[in-house]
């Protein structure tokens, strides 16, 4: 009986403080917003159960707001009990106190309450707190949460091939290093749309990006035989009848087969000889210096005659050995220019080449500076309707309208005024039409001690079949299917 009194005593010594001196604003507020959270998380379950929110504001609510709040709550109840002890400097009870004692059946009670909602607390906020984990790797947050910001990525991430391969696949690696890493960074870049100091244009995270062996690699095997890739590109010209000019190719993609490594993937994959190169800008595109390792360990080191450095500049570059990402550098982030975007929309119909002169206007108002988005629109819209009226008022209004569209939506998924992002802001390496690509190297200007040249021989990537031809005969010959199939295909 002693026993029990002394653990009486004892329990009675500490409740009858904690309950008094919690008796002050600052907890009372922590109880305030802990209650609110939890009011607000069941009225949000519905929401949380279906998983990641449609709405990336409601995602914001329930994977920070509502955590936010919860853990201010639990940390301001003790907080305030701890600032009125030192206020007081004791923690006894005031005779004037009810005194607590396990005897009365309502402190039983209340002992009992704060049990179950010490089981709920730890509920709801492991709840939250995984919610938010969770949340944190949806492709929503990491395109739409941060709107302005990641904008252009993520229109560009939802036309791409890899719309379907989650964010998180490609930019956080495997293992708890990584996941950590990744909050921290994350942490980092929410700061800075908080306050609104993030870079514009956003610089590509060319350094920071995962290797091809992690990323591409899990999902495309590099030495797979590929062969020969027939592609079909269509141009359409500046001029009334907007003439159409077709180039047909095989593109020499490659791979390994019984001969060995061939082709393009084969001659720049490991297999094929090791590829390294110094970098001197922060986007890789002037490489001064490549050196390449044959498979029998010959080793030639090829220099740029046009690009003059020192010998300091070259050890303070980027040196790489080069994998897929050298030349497949936005494989989900791809901005096109508009000469090529628009000779899409006209190939699949939305721009009818029957509007006069519709490729040169088109291009040319979309070349143009606009402050927003929506000046963007307006101003497409008038400038191709007064064209038409005072050049060609016959012109159908339906087709008209259709190409405005086109056109509006060509500037508006690819200009970001907000980000400072225009036209070849981004460019992409994959090729040599749009940016310099495969001419970084194989420009004729990379030369090896002996007098080598890398090689910049047409051939070596790619047989012409038809070169800006009106109606070429290889597309007849090959039949109606092949040439409407490869209508669709992009030569880069």
């Amino acid at each position: 009986m002693s026993e029990s009194q002394s653990f009486g005593a004892r329990l009675q010594n500490f409740l009858s403080p904690v309950v008094y001196l919690s008796n002050n604003w600052t907890s009372r507020v922590g109880i305030f917003f802990v209650t609110a959270a939890g009011v607000s998380w069941l009225f949000l379950l519905p929401v949380i159960i279906q998983g990641a929110p449609k709405d990336p504001y409601i995602g914001l609510l329930v994977v920070f707001a509502l955590p936010i709040v919860f853990f201010t709550g639990l940390i301001l109840i003790p907080l305030g009990i701890w600032i009125e002890r030192r206020k007081r400097k004791t923690a006894e009870v005031p005779a004037t106190f009810s005194r607590i004692s396990l005897d009365n059946p309502q402190v039983r009670q209340f002992l009992l309450f704060v049990l179950i909602a010490t089981a709920f607390n730890v509920v709801i906020g492991g709840q939250l707190t995984m919610r938010a984990v969770d949340y944190m790797e949806h492709d929503q947050f990491c395109g739409q949460t941060c709107h302005t910001p990641m904008q252009p990525e993520y229109t560009a991430y939802l036309r791409s091939n890899h719309a379907r391969v989650a964010c998180t696949d490609c930019h956080v690696g495997e293992g708890a290093g990584a996941f950590i890493q990744s909050k921290i960074s994350g942490m980092r870049q929410l700061a800075l749309v908080t306050t609104g100091t993030y870079d514009r244009p956003i610089p590509s995270p060319v350094r920071s990006m995962r290797p091809a062996s992690q990323i591409c690699e899990r999902c495309h095997w590099p030495y797979r035989f590929a062969g020969d890739v027939f592609l079909v590109r269509t141009h359409y010209a500046s001029d009334e009848q907007n003439t159409p000019a077709t180039t047909v190719a095989l593109m020499r993609v490659g791979g390994q087969n019984w001969k060995g490594t061939v082709g393009i993937h084969g001659q720049h994959s490991e297999r094929g000889g090791r590829m390294e190169y110094i970098a001197t800008d922060n986007r890789r595109q002037v490489i001064p210096q490549v050196t390449y390792t044959a498979p029998d360990g010959k080793v030639t080191v090829y220099k740029a005659t046009d690009v003059k450095v020192t010998a300091a500049q070259l050890a303070a570059g980027e040196h790489r050995t080069m994998d897929c990402m050298d030349c497949h550098n936005r494989p989900a982030h791809e901005l096109e220019l508009p000469e090529t975007a628009v000779d899409k929309q006209m190939l699949n119909g939305q721009i009818s080449t029957s509007l006069p002169f519709i490729k040169k206007e088109a291009v040319e108002v979309l070349r143009r500076a606009y402050p927003d988005r929506d000046t963007a629109a307006r101003e497409i819209a008038n400038a191709l309707q007064g064209f038409y009226r005072t050049k060609y008022p016959q012109t159908d209004p339906a087709a008209l309208q259709r190409a405005i569209q086109a056109v509006q939506s060509t500037y508006a998924g690819n200009v970001f005024p907000d980000m400072k992002v225009t036209w070849g802001t981004y460019p992409t390496n994959l090729g040599h039409t749009d940016a310099p690509g495969c001419f970084r190297c194989h420009d004729g200007n990379h030369v090896s001690s002996d007098g080598r040249k890398i090689n910049d021989d047409c051939g070596a990537c790619h047989d012409l079949l038809a070169v800006e031809e009106r109606d070429p005969k290889i597309l007849k010959d090959l039949g109606p299917n092949i040439a409407v199939a490869g209508l669709g295909g992009n030569l880069q």
